[in-house]
């Protein structure tokens, strides 16, 4: 299964990768570029213990609303400062919303990520919901949407990955769920929530 942050980085994706290390887990985060020009020291540290980083565009808007230029330049603008703290540019994209369309698809040239699980985290803001969510929804080859720029989020990751590890189960970035070939869209049909 695949774990999948949004929005960061933030303040508390430092204490995530902490909670992501203990249990040997592996994850994939949707970046704003905004957010990584800000703090791209932690994006390196996530990238260099081995999760991966993908685009969550530059300021996180509704692409579908965008001109191409739009989509473009907030396409470019956070593959540049993601290979510039890693050395890679993101190979995945997760649009803002879920939101897809022919055009959003066409410029975007990689493979688009949603969701099958959404802990919907940021909107009930509280652990134990996130918690129970989480590993109440999850099966194998599930990709579980989080955010991790809300603290209660983070503080639920040490319940979820003891109780999904002595399921079995085991935490790999998106590509890896896919044997590094993931399809064009992932989970198209799970477009719900807020990412």
């Amino acid at each position: 299964m695949a774990l999948t942050f949004d929005d960061g980085p933030g303040a508390y994706t430092d204490t995530l990768l902490g909670h992501l290390a203990r249990y040997r887990a592996k994850a994939t985060f949707f970046v704003v570029g905004q957010n990584v020009a800000a703090n791209p020291g932690i994006v390196r540290k996530a990238y260099a213990a081995g999760h991966e980083i993908g685009s969550h565009t530059w300021s996180h808007p509704d692409l579908t609303k965008l001109t191409a230029a739009g989509v473009r330049a907030q396409l470019a603008r956070t593959d540049h400062v993601v290979k510039a703290a890693t050395g890679v540019a993101p190979k995945l994209v997760r649009p803002p919303y879920g939101a897809v369309n022919a055009t959003v698809r066409r410029l975007t040239g990689r493979p688009l990520v949603l969701w099958s699980v959404d802990t919907l985290d940021w909107l009930h803001r509280d652990s134990g919901k996130v918690v129970r969510k989480a590993v109440g929804s999850v099966r194998p080859g599930s990709v579980i949407l989080f955010h991790d720029i809300h603290p209660t989020t983070v503080r639920a990751m040490p319940r979820i990955l003891k109780i999904l590890s002595k399921r079995g189960y085991r935490f790999v970035t998106v590509s890896r769920l896919f044997n590094g070939k993931p399809p064009k869209t992932v989970y198209s049909a799970a477009r719900a929530g807020k990412s």
